[in-house]
């Protein structure tokens, strides 16, 4: 049996990363603000705005206005699915969102620290750019040690939370892939699901490895 894929996205849905976790093979079922995780093998955290800055101690220095429902929602989601052992995803927002469960904090506006990191939430405003990717991680063994990927965000990990292990890093040092070691856990600060299938483009890697992994692990494969 596929296995179910719970994915918590925005609002507006998530159609591409449905589509790629169907060509992975799994079931795929996108909510908002989803309230049980119950049923389903693996948790993807969608790509979205910015979480409160007051959900990792701080005051507002750069964040955009956050979705309150949205956080609550993920940060429990997040802790229920990690206590049960069951894999989760997160790509961009769902990064740093898996970073703020485990206490970590995050850089809240990166500036002019990278040109490759746009502030701007439109598609359209893709930057492709390379990462490094460490030695031993699932990224190298899927890519190798350095390639391209799509990035749109202005904020980035800072201090990273409990346990987890940063494996990938932009040219100007910003953390582009974390894990939870011994768990099928792992956090993308790019989109993988703008990568892959009717959206691959030629000038990035092909992140369908990325959900094939996730799937599998899902499914019980190991």
């Amino acid at each position: 049996m596929a296995p179910k894929i719970l994915l918590s996205s925005s609002a507006d849905g998530a159609p591409y990363y449905e589509a790629a976790i169907l060509a992975a093979g799994g079931v795929p079922t996108a909510c908002y603000c989803p309230s049980d995780g119950a049923g389903f093998d693996g948790l993807l955290l969608c790509g979205g705005g910015d979480i409160a800055p007051a959900r990792f101690g701080q005051e507002n220095h750069g964040s955009h206005p956050p979705d309150l429902l949205r956080d609550a929602a993920e940060l429990k989601l997040t802790g229920d699915f990690i206590a049960a052992d069951k894999p989760v995803l997160g790509i961009c927002r769902g990064l740093q969102l898996l970073n703020v469960a485990l206490g970590g904090t995050l850089i809240q506006d990166l500036g002019p620290v990278s040109i490759f990191h746009s502030k701007e939430s439109d598609e359209v405003d893709d930057k492709v750019h390379p990462i490094r990717a460490e030695g031993d991680s699932l990224l190298a063994e899927w890519y190798g040690p350095l390639f391209p990927v799509n990035s749109y965000h202005h904020q980035a990990l800072d201090r990273l939370g409990k346990g987890l292990r940063a494996i990938a890093w932009s040219e100007s040092g910003v953390v582009e892939a974390a894990v939870l070691p011994g768990r099928a856990v792992l956090g993308l600060q790019f989109h993988p699901e703008r990568m892959t299938g009717s959206r691959s483009r030629p000038d990035t890697v092909d992140g369908a490895a990325v959900f094939r992994w996730f799937v599998d692990r899902c499914g019980g494969q190991n």
